[in-house]
């Protein structure tokens, strides 16, 4: 049997360790030939250790040189940057791409790998709400395989069937550790508080995300692309237990649901594999145990970045890619105790506002409205301040 070649970009993250859980799990599957960190090098050299693999990435500069030093002993090729992580996007040797890394970062290794024909498991959200039209377009041309990682699309994609005859597409959602909280509550929101998610266990950028319902906007824009369905037939809804990871409506009434334990190794294993299945050690559900599953609608009046989000995919153009900048500065101002969580979608709120969106843009208009997104944002909390 043939090994698949993998590399991993954002491999010390949640997903990234995870999915080297899961290429553990089958030895005889899988081969390693990439990974890539931002800037904890000891966690990643510890990898490239463990799966002996031949080229690696780092992000931050600095770490780069240091970690470069450390792997004297090893034939392994060390990449520096931005530039490093595009090359190993598109590194000869491999047959899939897990694009793991959080935010925009993302975005041109992704195109990398479409480029170079490698199939992709995507776990970031950003790379398809910055650059949705662009990705998708290229995909298509150079006949790529896009195969989502997050679980409410990974069971959306699991269910969908005829494009023709679907309805609508149902995301779910916790709610995070805050649903039911009025405004007033929201005010005495710590970010120790918005990193104890109720389900799951995520990165802290996510993890607030979550907590905001941003993430259920962000869900939306990747949904809209991933699957080429207009934005009335995407709806979220709010399921604490989070056993129902998503669900596909056809026009004849009839639902498809994906269920599971909430565990993440479970659509990293899919996307890995895919399109085969195979055993996992991972439990069944058993429905008695899961007891009652209860739904209802999100709250936009108190969460207001879901219905940002919603607003900022309609306009589209770069308006998303703005919308997701203001976002990643917010969120970094909150978990560093310089702004409140209510100020989180004020902030984004005043960006959008101040932004005149390109329609159809490129790469490169894409990567300038996050740059003007996150310098504006930086700006408005400077003035806070």
């Amino acid at each position: 049997m043939t090994k698949k070649r993998i590399v991993i970009l954002g491999s010390t993250g949640s997903i990234g360790r995870q999915a080297l859980e899961v290429v553990s799990s089958f030895p005889e599957a899988f081969q390693v030939v990439g990974l890539a960190a931002k800037r904890n090098i000891d966690l990643l050299e510890q990898q490239v250790r463990l799966f002996n693999v031949p080229y690696a990435a780092v992000m931050d500069p600095d770490a780069a040189r240091v970690f470069s030093e450390r792997l004297r002993d090893l034939k392994a090729t060390c990449l520096k940057g931005p530039e490093g992580f595009t090359r190993l996007a598109g590194l000869p040797e491999s047959d899939l791409i897990l694009v793991a890394v959080t935010g925009i970062a993302g975005l041109r290794p992704t195109l990398e790998a479409i480029y170079t024909r490698k199939n992709i498991a995507l776990a970031n959200k950003e790379t398809l709400v910055a650059g949705g039209n662009l990705v998708m377009e290229a995909a298509r041309k150079m006949g790529v395989q896009i195969i989502p990682v997050d679980s409410e699309h990974s069971a959306i994609f699991q269910c969908w069937e005829r494009t023709g005859e679907v309805a609508r597409v149902i995301i779910t959602g916790s709610g995070g550790p805050f649903r039911g909280f009025s405004r007033q509550e929201l005010k005495k929101v710590t970010p120790e508080m918005a990193l104890r998610h109720p389900t799951w266990q995520m990165g802290p950028k996510i993890t607030v995300d979550s907590a905001t319902l941003m993430n259920k906007g962000l869900e939306v824009i990747e949904a809209k692309w991933l699957f080429g369905i207009a934005y009335d037939q995407i709806e979220v809804v709010i399921h604490p237990q989070s056993i129902v990871h998503g669900l596909v409506v056809f026009k004849d009434g009839s639902v498809l649901a994906q269920l599971s334990w909430p565990d993440m190794r479970l659509p990293i294993q899919y996307a890995l594999f895919f399109p085969e299945r195979r055993k996992s050690g991972i439990a069944p559900l058993d429905l008695v145990k899961a007891g009652q599953l209860t739904f209802e609608p999100p709250d936009l009046d108190t969460f207001p970045c879901l219905k940002l989000a919603l607003e900022a995919g309609k306009i589209g153009g770069t308006m998303p890619a703005v919308l997701n900048a203001a976002n990643e500065v917010a969120v970094e101002a909150f978990l560093g105790g310089k702004i409140s969580f209510l100020a989180i979608p004020e902030l984004i709120s005043e960006a959008m506002n101040s932004h005149l969106p390109r329609p159809a843009p490129e790469l490169e208009e894409i990567l300038a409205a996050d740059e003007w997104g996150r310098k504006h944002t930086e700006r408005l909390i400077e003035m806070r301040n």
